[in-house]
């Protein structure tokens, strides 16, 4: 038998998704000797799988929308053909991107800023080492960052045809017929709008509330503008078994208060959340405490065991590539600086790519009550912004929620670019900015950012019918 050669790095990261190139990057960047542990494809699920294909192939539908509505805009193609969709060259498109952006996290890459890439399955041996391929690794430090996986919900028959999840639809060279997706969250609506601009039947299939982690007001917009485009989507709907219809159909057999039905379809995508990824990694003999949730960390994503720690959705955090990064730059301070901090969750972003797209970060108008009782809330319609009607962009508003000092709790936007917007409102909250700070920066004109303050300003429409106020405005004027 092969003796395994050891080597001692100071820090091993475990998994090249974006958290661990993360760590693996700014450690050798400081002259920290580093091994990097991946199994699978260099830059994990959001490289391959995730946040890169899927906006890749959300910016095909949405040229395949744009054509649609430019008639609306006095644009028509020459020969009033319509939009044609050749699916092979959408999915070439999706490829490039991907093939674009993979060298920043390639192997060659961090072989070249002095990582140790070693492209094998990582176990644990004991409290002190990792075992991978012909290496046994003790490291100083461990930081574990193997990602997540689509989870399949144990559904009577679907074992018997021929599903899909994020993982594989990416891979699809041929138009849909009719695409049933089981799951109302981001991925399954983003995945729903795009398919039917793209030419496909789409409908999805959801056991409580679609994109139920949003406030209900402003998903409710997304919500009906997928139903104006097509998409069917049934809410409060369990399904109870699936069976293979002809050669490559499926039936999804579905209950509600309604009763029961059979939905047919020609392809079905799973897209019902996501499980940590820590099968073989052999936590117990490193003393690592998990549950079916992930890793177990302390509030400084430290876990039982002292050398290691996890970070992203392993670790059982929020599920966002954004958050691994977030993650990733915390351990990294408290391993080379000994700088321990705590992740903030409550200024961390989220967005879903839909169009209008939904965007969110802090306490939703529910949370903010029960949290501080008396609140305000502000609402700005997209309809009143001039960017917005020259773009024909009018649909959604922003939400802001304030304490009765006029602190900002958190925001909600549903509109065009909500996603690029939610930036400064992040930034708002973790500097715990008021109404007062949002009135007092300048927006260039015409732009949808505008949105947001005109909202912000709203706080102050009160004051100007209080007594007092009109008083004093009279007592000034007349001095002239």
């Amino acid at each position: 038998m092969m003796m395994s050669e050891l080597i001692t790095p100071d820090i091993c990261v475990i998994g090249a998704g974006s958290g661990g190139l993360t760590v693996a990057a700014a450690a050798a960047a400081m002259g920290v000797s580093v091994a990097l542990v991946e199994k699978g494809r260099m830059g994990g699920d959001c490289l391959n799988y995730g946040c890169v294909p899927s906006k890749a192939l959300l910016a095909a539908a949405g040229h395949a929308k744009a054509i649609r509505a430019a008639p609306d805009f006095g644009v028509t193609l020459a020969d009033a053909n319509g939009v044609k969709v050749d699916f092979a060259r959408v999915n070439d498109h999706v490829k490039s991107v991907i093939g674009a952006i993979a060298p920043n996290d390639s192997e060659e890459r961090f072989t070249a800023l002095g990582v140790k890439v070693i492209r094998a399955t990582g176990r644990f041996v004991d409290r002190h080492t990792l075992e991978a391929g012909e290496f046994r690794i003790r490291a100083r430090r461990f930081v574990i960052a193997t990602g997540s996986s689509p989870f399949v919900p144990p559904i009577p028959g679907i074992n018997a045809v021929p599903y899909l999840t994020n993982e594989s639809v990416f891979q699809l060279r041929r138009r849909l017929a009719h695409l049933v997706i089981i799951g109302g969250g981001p991925i399954g609506m983003e995945m729903a709008q795009a398919y039917c601009r793209l030419g496909s039947r789409v409908t999805v299939i959801e056991a409580a509330q679609a994109l139920g982690k949003d406030d209900p007001e402003l998903a409710g917009v997304i919500l009906h503008a997928l139903r104006r485009e097509g998409v069917a989507i049934l809410e409060r709907t369990e399904v109870i078994g699936v069976e293979p219809r002809g050669k490559r159909g499926v039936s999804v057999h579905v209950r509600s208060d309604g009763g029961e039905t059979v939905i047919k379809g020609s392809d079905l995508l799973v897209a019902t959340g996501r499980e940590p990824n820590i099968e073989g990694l052999d936590l117990d003999k490193a003393g690592i405490r998990h549950t079916r949730k992930g890793v177990a960390v302390n509030a400084g994503l430290r876990t039982t065991n002292r050398r290691v720690y996890a970070i992203g959705d392993v670790a059982g955090s929020l599920q966002f590539t954004h958050v691994a990064n977030y993650h990733a730059g915390l351990v990294v301070k408290a391993i080379l600086f000994r700088m321990g901090s705590r992740p903030d969750l409550s200024i961390i972003p989220w967005a879903t790519f839909t169009d209008p797209e939904l965007a969110h970060v802090g306490m939703n108008e529910d949370e903010a009550r029960k949290t501080h009782g008396s609140i305000r809330v502000l609402r700005w319609p997209f309809s009143e912004n001039d960017r917005a009607q020259a773009e024909k962009a009018t649909e959604g508003m922003i939400k802001l929620v304030t304490d009765k000092k006029g602190r900002l709790l958190g925001v909600t936007i549903a509109g065009a670019n909500a996603g690029e917007m939610i930036n400064m409102w992040a930034l708002a909250l973790s500097k715990k900015m008021t109404a007062r700070d949002i009135v007092g920066y300048v927006a260039p004109y015409p732009t949808l950012a505008e949105i947001g303050k005109r909202a912000a300003t709203a706080y102050y429409t009160p004051l100007a019918r209080k007594p007092f106020v009109r008083g004093l405005i009279d007592f000034l004027r007349k001095f002239g």
